[in-house]
């Protein structure tokens, strides 16, 4: 046997070990299924035997993705969003689910596109997270791009606001806490260490 025989079986055996050491769904029941987002109730068994009778899971069939829009003076785009779930209205990145044959890029675009009017390019996959593992399966993109040209309408019914902020008041926001949004604080952070 070769070593790079040997080394293969030592990384399969090694997964294997790992996949012993995943929990185990040993049953599922339906709560609610809706093609937005679905709840079910598994029974598990976890590594070391203990079982959970009523681990809730989230599952959505749909990914999403959330841009951080820089302009030529290295400001970067914020919308104003209405959050009926949080009543509030939030400063946010602009950001929605991926439509299916979309790839992540295109829709990053079509979301600055409806929820400021600017166009933009130069669109790069920055990160992709898991924001709720513990009880979610959504997938969330962050995409950076360059704003292009001059802003056409956007969707009213989803924003009300539209402006560029600068590094110093993105900063401000950020240590003041008033950016509550989990894909906007990811964004933000993200773009403050690339730009320092």
């Amino acid at each position: 046997m070769t070593n790079e025989q040997k080394n293969e079986q030592k990384n399969e055996q090694k997964n294997e070990q790992k996949n012993e050491q995943k929990p185990v769904r040993l049953a599922r029941r339906t709560i609610y299924e809706n093609p937005w987002v679905s709840l079910y109730l598994d029974r598990v068994r976890f590594p070391g035997g203990r079982v959970v009778e009523a681990h809730h899971v989230l599952h959505f069939d749909k990914e999403a993705v959330a841009a951080v829009v820089e302009n030529t003076d290295g400001a970067v785009l914020l919308v104003e969003a209405y959050r009926y779930v949080v009543d509030a209205i939030q400063w946010e990145i602009p950001a929605g689910g991926i439509d299916p044959g979309e790839s992540i890029l295109e829709a990053a675009a079509r979301e600055v596109v409806e929820e400021s009017g600017y166009r933009t390019t130069s669109h790069q996959v920055a990160a992709s997270f898991e924001p709720i593992n513990g009880i979610g399966d959504k997938v969330h993109h962050l995409v950076y791009c360059r704003a292009v040209g001059e802003p056409g309408g956007f969707d009213e019914s989803e924003v009300r606001a539209v402006r560029w902020v600068s590094r110093r008041e993105v900063e401000v926001m950020v240590r003041e806490r008033q950016v509550r949004d989990g894909y906007t604080l990811t964004g933000l952070l993200w773009w403050l260490l690339q730009t320092s």
